[in-house]
Parts: structure tokens; C-alpha cells; sequence
């Protein structure tokens, strides 16, 4: 399998768990095992937003391209991600940034004139 990986600017989090020619893409899965060799289907034709373009078995291998969600100050990791070949069975290792560390707020103490 080669999964390729399209970054685009979105507030949404993908989880993607692998099992064999099976993707569970958050939560909803999509069964490529029955994809002959050569057989292509069509971009749009699968209902999931994150498969983007069309997802082909070539060579006895599956192709496919899912839209990578990032923030809005991606790494180079996210924002140029590399494809992933043959990942193993499992929770997809797929590169993100974590959240910014949110700026504990300081209040001035009150004024009290005395």
C-alpha cells in the first residue's frame, strides 16, 4: 500500500487505523480488498471526504491519497509530508504538530488606594 498524503489548512482531526487492505478512516471503514489489480475507482466515487483523487491497485498494491489536516503554522513534516509505503497493520503514524501550549493568563493584582 502507498498512502499518500495531501496537507490542507483544517481545524478537524484524521485518525486512520490499517488492517490489511481495510482503512478506518475516524472511525468509518473502507474495504479496498475486493480492488482487482489494474482496477481503478474514481475520484468522488468513495463516500469519505479524506480519500482525495482516485484509488488504484497497481502491481498488487493500493494507491491511494488522504488529505493531511494541519493548523495554521505547519513543520515542514506536515506542510511537505512524505508518502507512506507499505505502513504496518495498525493506528497510521501520521505527522502532526501539537497543539501550542496555551499561555498561562497573569492578572494584575487590584489597585486599591489605601
Amino acid at each position: 500500500m502507498k498512502i499518500c498524503l495531501s496537507p490542507s489548512r483544517r481545524d478537524d482531526a484524521l485518525a486512520v487505523v490499517k488492517a490489511g487492505d481495510v482503512l478506518t478512516i475516524n472511525g468509518a471503514a473502507f474495504d479496498f480488498s475486493m480492488l482487482p489489480d489494474g482496477a481503478t475507482i474514481p475520484n468522488g466515487a468513495i463516500p469519505c471526504e479524506w480519500i482525495i483523487g482516485p484509488v488504484e491497485r497497481l502491481a498488487g498494491r493500493l494507491h491511494l491519497t488522504l488529505i493531511l489536516p494541519h493548523g495554521a503554522n505547519p513543520s515542514p513534516a506536515v506542510a511537505f509530508p512524505v508518502a507512506l509505503h507499505h505502513p504496518p497493520d495498525g493506528e497510521l503514524a501520521l505527522p502532526f504538530d501539537p497543539p501550542p501550549a496555551e499561555t498561562p493568563i497573569v492578572e494584575e493584582p487590584a489597585n486599591v488606594d489605601g
